[in-house]
């Protein structure tokens, strides 16, 4: 099973899998119907996660039902548990870069929130655009998520600064990427131009740096307060067992 996900993961482009994933989403979940693992997005439980990775494979952290991964499952305990994201009286706009499967349908249905989502590529982007030239007002938006989107921009830097413009003030951002907190500084090389080297290094072939803990004092330097916030600790461990999250992930929780 590793060896299949590798590939289809590998050659299939990623707007082509989200279509896919609508058919293949329900087959998968009754096959693997259980009680070891649970998803906290839908509540569902089965007796194994899938595997999930383009260089490496990571066992049991693909949610057969919802499709989420370690870092979704985190970040749906820490809306719901730590802010009034599903709960809040006052509707505050959202925009949503790269918007995930299992999130989207669930936060289009918030009454509570006026939700956009942003995207070149994804077809479920209201709005196609490119984040270092957004078509945005500056301080338009209350939240904004942007979540494992900046490791695969070149100009991380303008990147920033426009999610910077574009957030109101006070308003929070989350924007999640894959960490390697065991390096200091973050490491990129355009000289490694071949996919499966890319893959081995950068954790995916399209991503062009691994980002180190400099990352949180980067976001300082656009001009945002950043909580680095270690949420799995705040977790109870068989919790952090039970729905398959990554011990240790640091969610950058953002306000301008």
């Amino acid at each position: 099973m590793k060896k299949l996900f590798k590939f289809i993961l590998n050659t299939i482009p990623r707007p082509i899998l989200i279509r896919l994933s609508i058919v293949v989403r329900p087959i998968l979940a009754l096959l693997l119907k259980g009680s070891r693992f649970t998803d906290p997005i839908d509540g569902k439980s089965f007796r194994m996660f899938l595997p999930y990775g383009y260089g490496n494979q990571r066992n049991n952290v693909l949610s057969p039902s919802t499709l989420s991964l370690e870092r979704h499952r985190l970040l749906w305990l820490y809306l719901q548990n730590e802010t009034d994201f599903f709960t809040g009286k006052d509707k505050k706009k959202v925009l949503h870069f790269a918007p995930e499967q299992e999130f989207y349908k669930r936060f289009k249905k918030q009454s509570n929130i006026e939700y956009t989502t942003t995207d070149l590529l994804s077809p479920l982007a209201d709005v196609k655009a490119d984040i270092c030239n957004l078509p945005f007002e500056d301080n338009h938006y209350d939240i904004i998520f942007c979540n494992h989107v900046l490791e695969h921009i070149p100009d991380d830097t303008k990147a920033m600064q426009e999610l910077y413009r574009v957030l109101k003030p006070g308003g929070m951002g989350i924007f999640q990427i894959p960490q390697d907190l065991s390096r200091a500084v973050t490491f990129s090389d355009d000289s490694i131009t071949d996919q499966k080297e890319r893959a081995k290094i950068f954790g995916q072939y399209d991503h062009v740096r691994v980002y180190g803990r400099d990352y949180f004092d980067k976001l300082r330097s656009i001009g945002f307060t950043v909580i680095e916030e270690d949420y799995t600790n705040k977790i109870a461990p068989e919790l952090v067992k039970k729905y398959c999250l990554a011990k240790g992930e640091i969610i950058p929780v953002c306000y301008k």
